[in-house]
């Protein structure tokens, strides 16, 4: 073990570090806004994510022609409540992290951390919010709210409450949830987990481990003093980056299987391998860079770029 961690240069003073240890929390200064309440809904993750809602509800629905049949109360109880229940998770995350954001430069400004807001109303308005998205859903099919709550459980319970602290495979594990979205979306249309709902959450699982891998190596400074046990923490960069490359090799296969079982074009197939070769080299380039950080960021963003644009692939070919 010395060894490992001698040769990934990771801090033996982490290994002693117990992380699940709260600290203590800022002192109560309730100055908070409607905008502080806003913020602890994250809500450009909420954007982020109903892109990929309405490109599964779009190739569920087989393009323009069957989205359009759609009604817009079906598809506006669709993103109203997914983006409800995601809210609710991002409020929840709020609240039980509030002692080890204010351990990172990241999230020391957060409205919990630095107490503008009372943690019980952040944590009531988590709650509100998980029902009222879960009753939105309900009125969509039962199959999309079923989906929907076990996002919410895996992120709340299985990633924020437990391995976030705990183990560095909380980013992969936590994955599920981030996977959901698309898969809301896509059963929203049919009521049914098709072969297209198993590969678009296939897809969202393996994107975000490098997506993540990426933004861990960027704020490793702030995950070690939080004590967050993130992979590059742990185990180092170069191993990171390893995983990396491992995991873009592994999306290039698994978005080409999209063709086969949905009606995506041969547009899609293009564009999904050329955005997938590119993200590749990249990692790959970062087994060899000397500015690991620089790296991490160029990473990071292009994550975002191959998720924006594969979206928008699917809505113009299917």
């Amino acid at each position: 073990m010395d060894k490992i961690m001698k040769s990934e240069g990771v801090d033996k003073e982490y290994i002693a570090h117990h992380v699940m240890e709260p600290g203590p929390l800022a002192d109560r200064n309730l100055t908070g806004t409607w905008k502080d309440y806003v913020s602890v809904t994250k809500v450009g993750i909420i954007l982020g994510n109903l892109l990929t809602v309405i490109a599964g509800m779009w190739l569920a629905a087989e393009g323009v022609q069957g989205f359009s049949q759609l009604s817009l109360t079906h598809i506006l109880f669709t993103l109203l409540g997914t983006a409800l229940v995601i809210a609710s998770g991002t409020c929840l995350n709020n609240y039980i992290d509030r002692d080890i954001d204010q351990k990172m430069l990241r999230t020391k400004k957060r409205a919990l951390a630095e107490g503008r807001l009372d943690p019980k109303h952040v944590l009531l308005m988590g709650y509100i919010l998980a029902v009222c998205g879960t009753v939105l859903l309900l009125f969509v099919n039962w199959v999309a709210t079923i989906m929907a709550l076990i996002g919410l459980f895996f992120y709340v319970v299985i990633y924020t409450m437990w391995l976030k602290r705990t183990h560095h495979l909380n980013t992969i594990v936590g994955g599920v949830a981030g996977a959901m979205p698309p898969v809301i979306g896509w059963t929203a249309v049919t009521g049914s987990l098709d072969p297209g709902a198993w590969i678009l959450f296939a897809m969202m699982f393996v994107w975000q481990p490098p997506h993540f891998l990426a933004l861990a190596m960027r704020r490793y400074e702030d995950y070690k003093a939080a004590g967050i046990p993130m992979l590059p923490v742990v185990k180092g960069f170069r191993v990171t980056k390893q995983q990396i490359v491992l995991w873009v090799a592994t999306l290039i296969p698994t978005s080409l299987y999209l063709y086969l079982v949905t009606n995506v074009g041969w547009g899609y197939v293009w564009v999904a391998l050329m955005l997938g070769l590119a993200w590749l080299v990249l990692a790959l380039s970062g087994l060899y860079v000397k500015n690991d950080i620089l790296w991490a960021r160029l990473n990071f963003v292009y994550s975002l770029v191959y998720l924006t644009l594969l979206c928008i692939g699917i809505i113009l070919t299917a």
